[in-house]
């Protein structure tokens, strides 16, 4: 019994490493390189989903997250950057982190795109010191179901999501309780 509760106290110990080294990367992006990588994630995903493409022309900005790593055994972390596209220009970079804890495992890189279909959510975003996702505006997530009968006409909420990209095994995706905050590369 000792030796159960000293494994997994020495595995919380290990886990919490990780996560506090995965959430402060080694080297920052660059203005530049964050910039490539949203408008080549924005360019993939419009090609892709012809709802994100038609949702695009009625928002008010798009917050992009091209790269996140989201990795974790029983401990988990995940950590990105992004840039919020208003008017086609990059008006702010972010990075999105989060912390989860229960049963899982594996290791993940995906993107999401947050498309603000209204001021007063964008506004939100804008006024807030770091924003928790699940916490103020309605955020609605795009599948492969609701996409097929999302339009400029029928999108009645502040914020759609879209994942994109994903690529590794991790047990659920999902955003609540991920922390977006503002930062300048």
């Amino acid at each position: 019994m000792n030796f159960i509760v000293r494994y997994a106290a020495s595995f919380v110990i290990m886990s919490l490493v990780f996560i506090t080294l995965a959430a402060q990367p080694a080297s920052a992006k660059s203005a530049t390189e964050i910039n490539h990588e949203v408008d080549q994630a924005l360019n993939n995903l419009y090609a892709t989903s012809p709802a994100a493409r038609d949702l695009s022309k009625i928002a008010k900005a798009i917050l992009v997250f091209p790269g996140i790593i989201k990795g974790g055994f029983i401990v988990g972390g995940q950590y990105g950057e992004g840039a919020l596209v208003k008017d086609g220009k990059k008006a702010a970079y972010y990075n999105t982190v989060a912390a989860s804890y229960g049963l899982q495992a594996g290791l993940q890189k995906f993107g999401y795109a947050l498309f603000f279909t209204d001021e007063a959510s964008l506004k939100y975003l804008e006024s807030s010191d770091g924003w928790e996702l699940g916490v103020g505006p309605t955020i609605v997530i795009v599948d492969e179901g609701l996409a097929r009968n999302l339009s400029t006409s029928t999108a009645k909420e502040g914020i759609y999501a879209f994942f994109f990209n994903q690529k590794g095994l991790m047990a659920g995706l999902g955003i609540q309780g991920t922390k977006v905050t503002r930062i300048n590369p």
